[in-house]
């Protein structure tokens, strides 16, 4: 009588199996951390309907190099690019992501900030920093920037700053504040026509403060944020002599109510 050997048929199956999802993973794996900082720049760009674009960028999605360029959306007329290059690098960890900007135009030190999933969005947090950008950039993100053609400098601050997407909402922590200086615009003769803050409080209700440090321009107002919403109300008007040099803009700005301009959104 012959005794057959038992069958091992299963196992070189299951050999091949395991195998075939190690090639797999390895494969994404490479993808992932070797994926062209192009993917990344198409990603943005897309986000933002063409308002941010990172031109020719190099490296990969994880360690690039691009130069960053405002633009007025997807074919857009109008188009500024920040001087040099945004350095960026990315690092992926069990809470989330962290990332390292360092643009030497506008910082004097790399910006840093972290996303993070939460259930039903993202968590996105600043650490505390100061940079300083041309006001000129926002000529390139489109009306009503285009027509205003601001100059100046924008200095940002932010403390323990963080916002959360939940859904359709936004919440919004801790503290931005933009003052800008030596503002001017193509609306008028007058330069500079003065200098002002914005102040951007996080909480239960964020709100916003506008206000005037100096000059013959006058702009003052308050908005807030409900989580889905932004309403604001505010007023401009033209320091005593200069109602003619600044009446262009008055006119642009808000609607006229005799020397002054009233500006309502939301």
């Amino acid at each position: 009588m012959v005794t057959r050997p038992p069958s091992s048929g299963p196992a070189p199956r299951r050999g091949w199996r395991w195998a075939l999802l190690g090639i797999a993973i390895g494969v994404v794996l490479t993808v992932l951390m070797f994926a062209p900082a192009r993917w990344l720049s198409a990603a943005l760009s897309g986000w933002s309907q063409g308002r941010l674009v990172l031109a020719n960028p190099r490296g990969t999605v994880w360690n690039g190099t691009a130069a960053v360029v405002f633009a007025s959306g997807a074919g857009g007329a109008e188009a500024v690019s920040l001087p040099g290059l945004l350095h960026w690098r990315m690092r992926p960890g069990w809470g989330g992501i962290s990332a390292s900007l360092d643009l030497p135009c506008c910082a004097a030190q790399p910006l840093q900030l972290r996303a993070s999933p939460r259930a039903g969005g993202v968590l996105l947090e600043w650490q505390d920093s100061r940079s300083r950008w041309p006001a000129s950039m926002l000529t390139g993100l489109g009306a009503p920037w285009n027509t205003l053609k601001l100059d100046g400098a924008l200095d940002l601050t932010t403390k323990a700053f963080a916002m959360q997407w939940d859904g359709p909402a936004l919440r919004i922590a801790g503290q931005a504040t933009l003052d800008a200086t030596d503002v001017s615009s193509s609306l008028s003769t007058l330069r500079p026509m003065g200098s002002y803050r914005l102040t951007l409080e996080g909480g239960n209700r964020p709100t916003l403060l506008l206000s005037t440090r100096e000059g013959s321009l006058e702009l003052n107002g308050s908005g807030s944020w409900n989580g889905t919403t932004f309403r604001f109300n505010g007023e401009a008007n033209a320091a005593p002599g200069r109602e003619d040099a600044l009446s262009n803009l008055l006119n642009i700005i808000g609607r006229r109510d005799n020397a002054r301009s009233i500006i309502t959104l939301g």
